[in-house]
Formats: structure tokens, sequence, C-alpha cells
């Protein structure tokens, strides 16, 4: 009998896919793009040499096998996570402050912070969400304890723990980017993101003008969803509603950015270390796995799938975020535009009541 061994990322993003109905949603809750999940499925699928999922049509289900497979995930995962809050140091308490701007706040770090606070229940994580520049002077003044911010040119220091390739997106159904000159929705001076945007299409020669200015990510996203501009923002950050343009619009490549991990001198607590370590490791993982090929998962329904189920919230002020977790008594819906109109993710993965055999 061959031996082999199953990565348990593959094994969170499975069980995230079943439970959200999106791989989409799943991307975003683990900080990873979304043909890495896709990639992650199908290496499951390789090595256990079962067919996890079935395509009838446009749609997307669980087989048999797949079923028996996220079973025993679940049970796995379980066990997992048991153990390491078991072997956490229970003496291991403290407050930490931890500083980020909001685009990382609400697409990269809700699920982290979850495993950690399971990890280390007597540490209180509280989160400032402000913008790099800022936020690294907090570090250095000892203000904030630990800062996940994008690399800006005259950054030094800091630990290099993810890329972020930017893209440019828009409202589903919005044109802006066939205006002249292209409306932008961009971060203020001082920002690469809106460095490179610039620098970008003035390199191509393309006229554009300023439509939104915000510090915060909801603004650009609000301008998008209206569709009365264009914004660029990292490829984690492309929700519902939303999607990604460029070569077939018109517009030029954009890079990718560094983030970094920076932690204050003044921050010696185990706990402030702890979060460090735990930030390094998680934000670090599957970079292999960037060059994946979506699966065609597309819009359906089916009349025994369930409900989708949502990513704690993430309420943002000017100059501070609250992180709620699931179990502390809110209502768990995530946050919306308002005024837009919920609807079901273009990718959801349907989990009938009765599957016939494959």
């Amino acid at each position: 009998m061959n031996l082999i061994n199953l990565d348990i990322r593959m094994l969170r993003s499975l069980t995230s896919v079943v439970e959200t109905g999106s791989i989409t949603e799943t991307a975003r809750r683990l900080g990873r793009t979304q043909p890495a999940i896709t990639l992650q499925l199908q290496r499951l699928e390789e090595l256990t040499g079962k067919p996890i999922f079935v395509h009838e049509g446009r749609k997307l289900y669980l087989t048999t096998d797949g079923e028996i497979v996220l079973s025993y995930a679940k049970s796995i995962l379980g066990f997992h996570d048991e153990l390491l809050s078991q072997l956490a140091s229970p003496d291991i308490e403290g407050h930490v402050v931890l500083g980020t701007p909001d685009l990382y706040a609400a697409f990269l770090l809700p699920s982290i912070l979850k495993l950690f606070r399971k990890t280390f229940p007597r540490v209180q994580v509280d989160l400032n969400c402000s913008l790099s520049t800022p936020l690294v002077g907090c570090v250095r003044r000892g203000e904030v304890d630990i800062a996940l911010v994008t690399r800006m040119n005259d950054f030094t220091g800091g630990q290099v723990v993810r890329q972020e390739q930017l893209i440019w997106m828009t409202g589903e159904q919005s044109t802006a980017y066939n205006e002249s000159p292209i409306p932008l929705a961009l971060l203020p001076p001082g920002n690469i993101y809106r460095d490179h945007a610039i620098e970008r299409l003035e390199s191509q020669r393309l006229r554009w003008r300023l439509a939104c200015v915000s510090d915060s990510v909801g603004g650009l996203q609000a301008a998008a969803f209206a569709g009365i501009a264009v914004t660029v923002l990292g490829r984690s950050a492309l929700v519902r509603n939303m999607r990604e343009i460029g070569a077939a619009e018109g517009l030029p490549p954009l890079p990718k950015v560094d983030l970094l991990l920076y932690k204050s001198a003044t921050a010696t607590s185990k706990a402030a270390s702890a979060l460090h370590d735990y930030l390094a490791h998680y934000l670090n993982l599957d970079d292999e796995l960037l060059l994946g090929t979506e699966l065609p998962l597309t819009v359906g329904h089916h009349p025994g799938s369930a409900g989708l189920s949502e990513q704690p919230a993430l309420k943002a002020s000017s100059s501070a975020c609250t992180f709620m977790h699931a179990g502390d008594g809110q209502d768990g819906a995530a946050a919306e535009i308002p005024g837009t109109r919920r609807i079901r993710p273009p990718d959801q993965v349907y989990r009938p009541r009765a599957r016939r055999p494959v």
C-alpha cells in the first residue's frame, strides 16, 4: 500500500469551499487567490485518486467520495486545531495592538486571527486600521506593537511575508474604463497602489482623472460598485459584484507589491512574539500555488443546496477596526456597501440531499 500525505491546507480549503459554497469566499477567508484554492482541490483529488467534485452542466457537486473525504477532513482539522491549542503555552496572555490597512484587515487577516484566538485565548488583540506610512511611524514610536503594511519606496526594515498582485477592478456592469479620461478611485497621495496606477497609465499615454480619493478601501469599492470609477487593489480584494479588468479593456499590466511585517522594539511580551510569528507563518503560505487554473464554476441553483454562510464582519472607522469573532454575539453578516443587492456568487458549490452515482 502506497502511503500518501495530505496537506492540512488542502483539507481546510475543501471544508471552507463546501461551508461557504464559494471558491471566491474561501479565497477571501483564507487570504489566498481563487486559482490557489482551485489548485489545492485539484491536488487533493490527485492524491486521493478519487473525484471529489463532479460537473453537471454549469454546476458543481460533491461526489459520494467527496462526501467521505469531507467527513474525514472535518475530523482531521478538528483534531489538528485542538492539538495546536493544547500545545500552545497556556501561560501566554496579554494585550497586543496590531496595525494594518483596512484592505488587509478585511481580506487577509480574519481567518488567521480567528485561528490565533483559538490557539491563544488569553491574548487580546486590538486592530488599529490606518494607512501604511503612518502605521510604520506608530510601530517605531511604540504606539503599535505589530504592523502589516504595504512596502513603500522609502520604507526600511520589516520582514517580507507576502506579495500581492495589483489588479484593475470595477463594478460588474461598469464600463467606466471606456471613458476618456478614465475615472479613477484611488488612495491618497503617497500610496504605492496609487503611484503604480498613475505611472502605468501615463506610460501608455492614457488620460485619467480622479473620481474618488479615499483613505478606506470601502470608499474605493463604493465608487467601483456604483460604476463611476476604476480602482486598483490587491487581487485578494476582488469580491462579488466586482470584476477584474486589464489588457482586454486597454489597461496596462500592474506589478506585485510586497507586504511587510514590522514589530516594535518595545513589543517584548510573549503575546506579541506569538502573534508576530503566527502572522509571519500563515501569510507566507501557498506562494507556490499561485499559478493554478480556475475551475469553470458558474452560478446555478439546486433545490437541496444550503444557504451561504458569511465571514464574520470587520467594522471599520477612519482610524480603527474592531474584529468580530464568531460566537461573540454578533449576527455574523458580512459587511456590504450600502445600496448594493446581496446576490449569490458566481462559483457556488452545491451539496444535494441525494447524489446519484458518478
